[in-house]
């Protein structure tokens, strides 16, 4: 896992939400992730749950979690699979294909734009945030955990 790693997760309680850091080191393969989410934040079922995830300044990811549901994805930039094995697990979760002619080049969001939009963030505005040239993933993010109103919890984890 890269070394500026940060990951940590929320779930929407009565009056707010509560988050807890999440330790994604030892994922594998994609359903890694929810089961971390589900241990750190003691789930029980059908909550509400978005699994946040900061890499250096590279990209941020975001994992929408509920019951049974599909876990729905958005990653801030497609590159990510170039990065480590944890960009390479997102870019999957996100069904981002390898792409050996890509150059690099532009930051190419992928995943479900719209999985936070009944939240109060649209997709034309996460695709946005995502593409402001010179913000760092964790200024995004931040805003975001403002939008959806745990940027408190967000704080006091990071």
């Amino acid at each position: 896992m890269a070394s500026n790693t940060f990951s940590a997760a929320f779930v929407k309680i009565p009056g707010g939400w509560s988050g807890a850091e999440v330790d994604l080191g030892d994922a594998e393969i994609v359903d890694d992730f929810g089961d971390a989410v589900t241990e750190a934040l003691g789930l029980s079922g059908d909550e509400l749950a978005l699994l946040c995830v900061e890499v250096e300044d590279e990209w941020f990811a975001i994992v929408r979690y509920r019951g049974d549901e599909e876990p729905r994805v958005f990653l801030s930039d497609a590159h990510a699979i170039l990065s480590d094995t944890l960009g390479e697990l997102f870019a999957e979760f996100a069904g981002v294909a390898p792409d050996k002619e890509s150059n690099g080049l532009g930051v190419k969001p992928a995943g479900d734009f719209e999985l936070l939009s009944d939240l109060g963030v649209s997709s034309e505005e996460l695709l946005e945030l995502s593409m402001e040239e010179g913000v760092l993933p964790a200024d995004i993010l931040s805003v975001i955990a403002e939008r959806l109103s745990f940027a408190d919890e967000l704080d006091r984890l990071r």
